[in-house]
């Protein structure tokens, strides 16, 4: 066997939150094309069909779930919708969330109902979507949480999104622990700096923006959902069947960074 068939995951059944633009779509395309089919899922329909659109076109079936993962259920709706239409459920990437409130500001003026809409969004719906796969994951099965850099570090103006992330990392780590018996490996990516929509619109960033962080990046350039997508296939292949309770900050050498994408 090839090192490089390691990281194939032929006919395996992948669900990709959040997978409507930005990082996870190109986490559901960097699954597509390692062989899997793939679960879309975003709250935009059109998004969800485009995606679904993209994986057919790379020779994988697409099932298109859209829906709001704030929603009591929505975890188990699309459990249920991977195995009747693919009859398993391998890889599950826990990547929607971020946040809705364009604003950013410190803690002290941070209300009580926006603390729990980003640990609403970024943790209950992660730990329920978790919880849902691994209920079907019978053969074993990997599961991917999207964290941030930002939770990993002080994030000043960004502290209740930050908060969140960490905690999303306590979960990986815990779930990790608790499944491991199972067959069920749990890793965590944590992106850097990555340009999305939400990205300009939550940070009011312009382009000229964009040109000065990247001369901070030891790397010199600003992440891409490729970059994220890579070490996501990483985990959810057979390359990583060794690997659980991890984290990877991908930040291009800078030890974290905004990434507030609502995905």
């Amino acid at each position: 066997m090839s090192i490089l068939d390691l990281f194939r995951i032929d006919d395996r059944v992948a669900v990709v939150t959040g997978s409507g633009r930005g990082i996870g779509r190109g986490i559901a395309l960097a699954l597509a094309e390692a062989g899997a089919d793939v679960v879309i899922t975003s709250r935009r329909s059109e998004d969800v069909a485009a995606v679904a659109d993209e994986v057919r076109a790379r020779g994988r079936r697409a099932l298109e779930v859209p829906g709001d993962l704030k929603v009591s259920g929505m975890s188990e709706r699309l459990a249920e919708a991977a195995i009747a239409e693919f009859g398993r459920l391998d890889i599950w990437v826990n990547n929607a969330g971020g946040t809705d409130d364009a604003h950013v500001q410190p803690l002290t003026v941070t209300t009580d109902d926006q603390m729990r809409d980003m640990l609403e969004l970024n943790v209950i719906a992660a730990a329920a979507g978790a919880r849902e796969a691994a209920l079907r994951m019978t053969r074993g099965g990997s599961i991917v949480n999207v964290s941030s850099g930002a939770g990993m570090r002080a994030a000043p103006n960004t502290g209740a999104y930050a908060a969140s992330k960490a905690a999303l990392l306590n979960l990986t780590q815990t779930m990790a622990a608790e499944l491991a018996s199972q067959g069920i490996r749990v890793n965590a990516i944590s992106p850097g700096m990555v340009p999305t929509e939400s990205f300009y619109r939550v940070l009011q960033f312009t382009e000229a923006d964009i040109e000065k962080l990247a001369g901070t990046v030891p790397l010199g350039r600003m992440g891409t959902p490729e970059d994220m997508a890579a070490a996501v296939l990483y985990f959810a292949s057979p390359a990583s069947d060794w690997v659980t309770g991890q984290n990877i900050l991908i930040g291009g050498g800078r030890d974290g960074g905004k990434s507030v994408e609502h995905r």
